[in-house]
């Protein structure tokens, strides 16, 4: 990803707290699997651009999820991870289909390079 002095804080919580905060700053109701908080665009970006940003992680979600895929809770939380690292890169699924293929492959050739570790 091209910042190899980046920071940034990881959160694994449980449904009810993760909902609070999709209700709270995304203004969804219910539980989600992932959250990302980024700190590198708004008014103070500039103070410190090598936080990234934190990402939220259910891990009540990530093992349902896991279940559900037939892949344990730990690769299913590893695919959150790098879902939410790279909406702090500025990646999104959300606004155009184009941008969600970008994004798919781009979490599949990360992960790639996961498994070799």
């Amino acid at each position: 990803m091209d910042s190899p002095d980046g920071e940034l804080s990881i959160l694994i919580v449980d449904d009810p707290q993760i909902a609070l905060l999709n209700k709270d700053y995304l203004h969804r109701e219910g539980p989600t699997n992932v959250i990302a908080f980024p700190m590198r665009e708004g008014n103070f970006s500039d103070i410190n651009p090598q936080l990234l940003g934190d990402v939220v992680i259910s891990i009540e979600t990530a093992k349902k999820e896991g279940e559900k895929a037939d892949i344990s809770m730990e690769q299913r939380f590893t695919e959150l991870l790098v879902h939410g690292i790279l909406h702090l890169f500025g990646y999104d699924h959300e606004k155009t289909e184009q941008e969600a293929v970008d994004m798919q492959l781009k979490t599949d050739a990360l992960l790639k390079l996961i498994e070799r570790i």
